[in-house]
């Protein structure tokens, strides 16, 4: 499906979804999907909760991969090192370039990366959040240029895919306000400006969302390389910042419920040939998180 028929089918969707009767219907669908799938949710560590119910009330959580001593990462974050130098700096050399991501033969090339986006603990840490079965879709290796391009991940926005969307961002070289870090507006906060501004969907201007909040609000995600952040993108105002020091290199995994609000929002970082491949060793639970179509 073309990227513009994506686009007509997505605000068709979002239109009917914003008529108060299937709003009502929706939601009762929802909140039964979420009722009867409670006995099925996975039993977290007491460290794992505590940042599951941060994400839920913060938005965000901030760790570490040292911290999450998951046995994969060393394998992982080597491959990510040696991947960062192959990225090109540019494109298309268009003035509006502001991202380069990894190929798909990239990924396939250092799939420690992939893999990691789907190891146990972190699909029963997302699917708690979520409260429904996780469908991943995919890591997403990236280089944000250094330069003054505002344009979409960049801007204010909140993620309408599902009524929860997750992604896990790890930073690959230590970040700071000049190397753009991803930035938030606590949950509390963002239901008030979503209000005001009577938001739905979109993207909002820097200028224009710093008339509705005070510089406290805008929080940045700060750290050392491998720092690692959960965030409830679907739930608050966020964006990337743009790097001015350097190139920013991160990688971003994304998860959403296998029943989510846009039906055909069926991104997916790996074609299904490569997905395939990919996922000859895997647990079934793994499995099911990337082949839920």
């Amino acid at each position: 499906m073309s990227t513009i028929i994506k686009k007509v089918q997505n605000q068709f969707l979002r239109n009917i979804y914003n008529m108060p009767f299937w709003q009502h219907q929706a939601e009762l669908e929802y909140q039964t999907a979420v009722a009867q799938h409670i006995p099925n949710l996975p039993v977290l560590s007491t460290t794992d909760m505590n940042l599951v119910e941060t994400i839920k009330n913060e938005g965000v959580a901030i760790t570490s991969l040292a911290d999450l001593e998951i046995a994969s990462t060393p394998d992982m974050f080597q491959s990510a090192k040696n991947l960062m130098p192959k990225i090109p700096p540019s494109i298309t050399g268009n003035k509006n370039e502001f991202v380069v991501h990894a190929s798909s033969q990239q990924i396939m090339e250092h799939p420690e990366i992939f893999l990691w986006g789907i190891e146990p603990r972190l699909i029963n840490i997302v699917e708690t959040y979520l409260g429904l079965p996780v469908a991943y879709h995919g890591a997403y290796f990236r280089r944000d240029i250094a330069n003054q391009v505002e344009r979409k991940s960049r801007l204010w926005h909140i993620d309408k895919e599902d009524r929860k969307v997750l992604k896990i961002f790890i930073y690959l070289h230590d970040m700071t306000e000049d190397t753009g870090p991803f930035q938030y507006i606590s949950q509390s906060v963002t239901t008030t400006v979503a209000d005001t501004l009577k938001y739905n969907h979109g993207y909002i201007q820097d200028a224009t969302m710093q008339k509705f909040i005070s510089p406290p609000h805008c929080q940045s995600c700060l750290g050392s390389a491998g720092t690692v952040v959960f965030a409830a993108t679907g739930s608050i105002f966020h964006r990337g910042k743009p790097p001015v020091a350097r190139d920013r290199f991160t990688i971003f995994f994304d998860y959403t419920s296998t029943r989510q609000k846009l039906s055909s929002y069926r991104t997916l970082s790996l074609p299904e040939d490569d997905l395939i491949l990919i996922s000859q060793n895997l647990a079934e639970q793994q499995r099911k998180c990337l082949f839920w179509q």
